[in-house]
């Protein structure tokens, strides 16, 4: 039995921007599939059509370009909504990020990318630059248009909450190591609310007594 050939593309050149997208979905593949120990050059430029020589050109390492790939695969995914209640798009937005990691396969992945990030210095830097900081960034956007909208106090430290929020969720996956099933979303959003001085930060539980006063 033979293994099935690549596809050949053909003589003609591609455009730059369409090599790069099928090189970023075949690295997100083999991520997300089995690991970072799958991302090598050699396998994606076959899963693409494309040249290792293309690859060495646009990233330092297999690792940046796996950092990169995983950005671009959970991008429309982890879209940040603005329907005007903080609360809910919060809840939203989190269920959405733990969801890829714990039914979408991503949480091995993540943890092995940001665990070698810590000893390479060009996986950091590309996981920073384009996936923590913009993550980050969206985030802010959010926060800062319930700042205007009146739902969060203009002093509220907004990277503060952000800091609770996520930072709940890698503790318990590079941390504790424990389900990131029982995470109780509602009751997190509700306590960084809260912690920010919002109004509505308690709305989602009502029947809990007020706290005491400081």
């Amino acid at each position: 039995m033979s293994a099935t050939p690549a596809l050949r593309r053909g003589r003609g050149r591609r455009p730059a921007e369409e090599v790069r997208a099928e090189v970023l979905a075949a690295a997100a593949r083999l991520l997300i599939a089995e690991g970072m120990r799958a991302v090598t050059f050699e396998r994606i430029a076959h899963a693409a059509g494309a040249s290792k020589t293309t690859l060495y050109k646009w990233w330092p390492s297999p690792a940046a370009l796996a950092a990169e790939a995983y950005y671009r695969e959970s991008e429309t995914l982890l879209s940040f909504p603005d329907t005007g209640d903080l609360h809910a798009d919060l809840v939203a937005q989190m269920t959405a990020f733990l969801g890829l990691l714990t039914h979408g396969g991503a949480a091995g992945p993540v943890s092995e990318l940001i665990g070698a990030a810590q000893t390479d210095r060009d996986l950091g830097e590309t996981w920073s630059r384009v996936y923590g900081l913009p993550r980050r960034e969206l985030a802010r956007e959010r926060l800062r248009s319930a700042q205007a909208q009146g739902e969060l106090p203009a002093d509220a430290d907004i990277d503060i909450m952000i800091d609770q929020l996520w930072g709940a969720c890698y503790h318990r996956l590079l941390v504790l190591k424990v389900p990131l099933d029982d995470l109780d979303v509602e009751r997190l959003v509700t306590a960084a609310m809260r912690g920010a001085g919002a109004a509505r930060g308690g709305a989602r539980n009502a029947d809990e007594p007020p706290a005491p006063a400081p």
